[in-house]
């Protein structure tokens, strides 16, 4: 089990989702409220943001609090798009900055929050840069997307297809490409909150109004058009 955040719209920089809100994803690394899986997500963590239409990533394999480079890199990252998240390994799988989300293959960054047998996703791509079960999800997701098929139809034909591989996966997803942004809710709990663009995570980074859950088993695509969440079953 993970968390993770992302957000689209006006230049931002990553602090605003991980030490500046009360409980950004830093706090949600050793106190995360909501998790249902696991206590602390110290297995490592993972930043990305885009320099124009360029994704960058950082990932480490320690605890976020542990990096003495994270609170200034954090601060100098700015950017329209921003995708973060801090990792609990699922018990047996590897602990290497190749599993730490996001994964990344062209203009495209991808977090998973959650599990699912390796034996449900590997069917569903060539290979993958990790044995972990994410890697692997991830693949399955941008080999489809490399085939030029739309993100709204991608993300729900793979989610089904590894629920029905492993009918007890959690398989909540974040995604983009720079210029938009698409998540999943299925499994575990994802909310947003609409300011002047909108922010996705996996709980509240505050305790401000406006957080929205998303429904279970809902797909959410955000654009500078405006945000939309419809059912996948």
């Amino acid at each position: 089990m993970c968390r993770h955040a992302a957000w689209l719209g006006p230049v931002r920089s990553l602090t605003t989702l991980i030490s500046d809100p009360g409980h950004g994803l830093l706090h949600q690394s050793y106190a995360p409220r909501l998790q249902k899986y696991g206590t602390v997500n110290a297995d490592g963590f993972g930043f990305g943001w885009y320099d124009g239409s360029r994704p960058v990533r950082y990932r480490r394999t320690v605890p976020v609090w542990s990096d003495a480079n994270m609170p200034g890199l954090a601060s100098a990252a700015r950017s329209h798009c921003l995708i973060a998240a801090v990792r609990s390994a699922t018990v047996g799988m590897p602990i290497e900055e190749t599993a730490t989300a996001p994964f990344a293959d062209g203009p495209w960054l991808l977090s998973h929050n959650g599990r699912v047998g390796r034996e449900a996703v590997r069917p569903l791509a060539a290979d993958a840069e990790s044995v972990c079960d994410s890697a692997w999800l991830a693949a399955a997701v941008f080999t489809r997307l490399r085939d030029g098929l739309p993100l709204a139809g991608v993300l729900p034909a793979v989610v089904r297809a590894a629920s029905e591989g492993d009918p007890e996966a959690r398989l909540n997803l974040l995604v983009t490409g720079g210029s938009h942004l698409a998540a999943v809710a299925w499994g575990d709990t994802l909310f947003t909150h609409l300011e002047e663009g909108v922010l996705v995570a996996s709980e509240p980074l505050d305790d401000r109004p406006g957080w929205r859950a998303v429904p279970d088993r809902s797909l959410l695509l955000a654009s500078p058009d405006g945000v939309s969440v419809t059912p996948i079953d």
